[in-house]
């Protein structure tokens, strides 16, 4: 009797810690101390009975058992791996016909790891790289990534996205080699709602099947903000038909700074003074140190080609700063100014420019940007730089999504 108390009171402990509820119980355990591994065998009781997997009708009779246990990895016993094992029971239902393998309470249907587990890894994956995860729980991290990836995409599927009507999209790098991912943001909640592989118009598509899988109407698509790409313009057109083009003014202000640029280092041939000046011309006065000011300051005085692509670039930053009445004839005055100021890079900035009039003058109506894509850019690279790149572009894109949304993944154990 005294044998057989310390028996049940060795399993009770067992059974209590874990949480095992009924009809399953604790019926035996092996310590494997070579392999650090303490190996914990579960069972169910004589005569249980389970709801359908299939349908949830309760009462159904164990029809038969798997004929290969299942283990889950469980939270550490002190320095002791530990595992969970199960004869799996499956039952026939009366009432759908089928005939299925139940569902357990310590873990999720077809997972390896017991939801305590995935409790502890998810917190710690949100603070750390999933490959330094994988190194302090012991684990391959492409385990690790099939769990975050359950979370991240169950969060997203969760998400409502039925009010959206305006939308920021932009690439973003996701390896070396011109491997990219393109961002699709709402503008009005600051979601980041979708993301997939590549930068072309094919892009569009994705997304317009994405929104069809929430039951979201192409034409429900009125606003959409993203730089010059003929991939993404044509995308658009192709896609949304409804959708207006905003183009995004600081990649209007890119592409002016990269033509001033290319006028300098033109110059720099003929005039030496130029060298190492590039920010210089860049930055706004205002964001000079003392010492670039007064460089600037001797160099804009002189009679150059570069002051005077510089005075184009600060004209047309004065441009947002109108209103909206007057902002298509100051477009226009500028861009024929350019096309008569005989600097190529500037005359051809100001054709491409002009071609593109009516998304850029669009601001002056929906002030959007891709401002809160740049920000959002810059969490994403440095969630890519603190895990030194990712394996797939799926990983990328499901640390974009927690990373950019907050999302709350840890389970409840």
């Amino acid at each position: 009797n005294c044998f057989m108390n310390d028996f049940q009171e060795k399993y009770n402990v067992f059974q209590s810690a874990l949480e095992i509820p009924e009809p399953w119980y604790v019926f035996h355990h092996e310590l494997a101390k070579d392999e650090k591994t303490l190996h914990i065998y579960i069972e169910y009781r004589s005569g249980a009975e389970f709801s359908c997997p299939n349908c949830g009708k309760s009462g159904c009779k164990v029809h038969d058992i798997l004929d290969q246990d299942r283990a889950w990895r469980h939270l550490d016993f002190w320095q002791y791996q530990t595992i969970l094992h199960a004869r799996m029971p499956r039952v026939k239902c009366e009432s759908c016909g089928k005939i299925r393998t139940v569902n357990i309470d310590w873990a999720r249907p077809g997972a390896g790891f017991s939801l305590y587990f995935e409790y502890h890894v998810m917190s710690l994956m949100l603070e750390m790289p999933v490959a330094a995860v994988a190194r302090k729980v012991g684990e391959h991290d492409t385990r690790l990534w099939r769990v975050f990836k359950h979370y991240v995409n169950q969060a997203m599927e969760d998400m409502d996205v039925s009010n959206v009507t305006r939308i920021a999209m932009d690439e973003t790098s996701r390896a070396k080699g011109h491997k990219y991912i393109t961002l699709f943001i709402d503008m009005d909640t600051k979601r980041l709602i979708f993301a997939t592989v590549g930068k072309d118009a094919d892009v569009l598509q994705e997304f317009c099947l994405f929104l069809d899988s929430k039951g979201v109407e192409p034409t429900q698509i009125k606003e959409v903000c993203c730089d010059m790409s003929p991939s993404f313009i044509s995308g658009i057109e192709t896609n949304f038909p409804n959708a207006s083009i905003t183009f995004d003014k600081f990649h209007v202000m890119k592409m002016v700074n990269e033509a001033l640029d290319l006028v300098r280092r033109q110059e720099q041939a003929t005039q030496p003074e130029l060298k190492k000046s590039r920010y210089l011309w860049l930055k706004n006065q205002e964001n000079l140190t003392k010492k670039q000011a007064s460089t600037f300051a001797k160099l804009k005085d002189l009679d150059l080609a570069t002051g005077r692509a510089y005075r184009m670039k600060i004209s047309l930053q004065k441009m947002w700063n109108r209103s909206i009445i007057i902002s298509e004839m100051y477009f226009d005055e500028w861009c024929d100014w350019a096309v008569r100021s005989r600097l190529e890079p500037m005359i051809k900035v100001a054709k491409s420019l002009k071609k593109h009039k009516s998304g850029i003058l669009r601001w002056f109506k929906t002030k959007m940007t891709n401002g809160l894509l740049e920000g959002i850019n810059s969490l994403v690279q440095a969630a890519k730089r603190k895990a030194r790149g990712y394996r797939t572009p799926e990983n990328f894109i499901a640390m974009a999504y927690a990373t950019v949304n907050k999302l709350d993944l840890v389970p409840e154990p």
